[in-house]
């Protein structure tokens, strides 16, 4: 089995465990282009284990005049087939064991399942082979810590307000025919047409449709074409539907133009709509409150999105295709199973929106890209700031995750062990991290260029996110 082979191993960065490392040696050499090399040896007494559990893997495949299935002893089996197919065998179930040893040993992060060359000892002896792995590349990110950072604006304005007061009122609405043109905020009865080539496309076909004006929900210029015209009207357009690059003719019938009448606003009346609220100003000052909070919740989940978006632009090099396509298979199955979870085959969603499944990998392809060179920043970030992640933060997050998956944590933290996956772990939380170091360096402004505080979006410090680089 000479030569250079593809074999899967546990990815990720590994950090020390403590393990005992069995009687293999070792050594490691740089090589170009985010790459190095382990040459592993591996003594013959050690190797020796793995041919007997080879041998056992055998006899369960072989039938042994004697014995049961499976019983068949080394030495029995090793006269009557030798013993070239069972050092084969042997050697292909170690080598990720042992490789796996290496890694640990040199703190190799691999991105990449590793080429293997067997060098020695494929008919006897000590068992040698080199494993060229692709690692995860290390940079620096200048400027990072100078990260001007626009947020939207934090206060509510009366007119939010407002219309939040009017959603509510809405409901309690009454529509009423009008005999003019349709304006904004509108509801409208329509019947919708749309075709590409002649053909029907799906979705976009129905009749006695009760539509808002102003919802955007077809196409970016359908709201605009239908504002102006009058009931019997015939609108005609073409435009990419939303969602898609792909040109459709739409055809639209007015039917009917209703306007939504509220009922006064009055305190009688939020005393009878309104759940808890005797008055308009106390239901006011609670809907302020919480659109506060909303707007709040919505410009932490900004910060991060901008902040990483700007680290990407720092990266200068280029996002290694290994980590790309690893995060963009990830997107897509996520993608995939989210439309599963809805019930929608993705096959339809695909003929609807009128893309090609080369087209909808592709399009995710971008994200990917900028979210290997967030990764790639934000560990230059951690490692720059001294960032750690230790035992105890390490602890708290297994426990998270046993929680939500309802398990227990000795079974969560085994699984991470026997895929070699706590060093990744580690690594999230030193990113994470890294991110509040950033919230906490970087100069918030709103649109306004007035300066928002970190401990309004997120609290005070507790200052656990490592200590300032010299």
């Amino acid at each position: 089995m000479g030569g250079c082979q593809c074999m899967r191993f546990p990815r990720g960065c590994h950090e020390s465990k403590g393990y005992t490392l069995r009687p293999v040696k070792s050594i490691i050499e740089t090589l170009e282009g985010n790459k190095v090399k382990l040459s592993v040896e591996v003594d013959e007494v050690e190797f020796d284990k793995n041919i007997d559990q080879a041998f056992r893997k055998i006899a369960k495949e072989v039938r042994i005049p004697g014995f049961r299935q499976g019983k068949a002893p080394r030495k029995l089996l090793e006269a009557q087939i030798g013993i070239g197919a069972a050092r084969s065998q042997a050697i292909q179930d170690a080598i990720p064991e042992y490789l796996s040893l290496a890694v640990r040993e040199h703190n190799v992060d691999l991105i990449a399942t590793p080429q293997i060359e067997v060098t020695k000892g494929e008919e006897e002896g000590v068992v040698g082979f080199d494993a060229t792995c692709e690692i995860r590349p290390v940079i620096t990110v200048p400027g990072y810590n100078g990260l001007r950072i626009e947020l939207p604006a934090l206060v509510v304005s009366e007119t939010e307000v407002s219309d939040a007061m009017n959603s509510e009122r809405a409901r309690h609405g009454t529509l009423t025919d009008v005999s003019r043109a349709i304006a904004l905020g509108d509801h409208v009865t329509l019947d919708l047409s749309g075709t590409r080539e002649g053909n029907p496309v799906p979705g976009l076909n129905v009749e006695d449709w009760l539509y808002e004006v102003g919802k955007k929900w077809v196409s970016p210029k359908f709201d605009d074409m239908l504002i102006g015209a009058e009931v019997g009207t015939k609108v005609e357009y073409s435009e990419a539907p939303n969602g898609t690059t792909d040109v459709a003719e739409m055809t639209v019938i007015v039917k009917k133009v209703q306007e939504m009448v509220l009922q006064e606003l009055t305190d009688e009346w939020v005393s009878e709509h309104v759940a808890e609220f005797d008055t308009q100003e106390a239901w006011k000052n609670s809907l302020r409150e919480r659109l506060e909070n909303m707007k709040l919740n919505q410009t932490r989940g900004v910060f991060v999105e901008r902040t990483t978006a700007a680290l990407a632009e720092l990266v200068t090099i280029d996002a290694p295709e290994s980590m790309v396509g690893s995060d963009l298979q990830a997107r897509v199955r996520n993608t995939v199973e989210q439309f599963q979870a809805q019930g929608i085959q993705i096959d339809q969603w695909l003929s609807a929106t009128g893309q090609s499944t080369e087209a909808f990998i592709e399009s995710m392809r971008g994200e990917s890209v900028k979210a290997v060179k967030v990764d790639l920043a934000l560990r230059a970030v951690a490692e720059a700031q001294n960032i750690s992640a230790d035992d105890d933060e390490v602890d708290n997050e297994l426990n998270r995750i046993a929680t939500q998956a309802g398990r227990k944590v000795a079974q969560v933290r085994k699984v991470y062990e026997q895929n070699d996956a706590l060093g990744e772990l580690v690594a999230q939380i030193r990113k994470s991290k890294a991110v509040d170091w950033l919230l906490r360096n970087s100069t918030l402004v709103d649109p306004d260029g007035n300066a928002i505080s970190a401990d309004t979006l997120f609290g005070e410090e507790d200052g656990s996110n490592g200590d300032d680089a010299e």
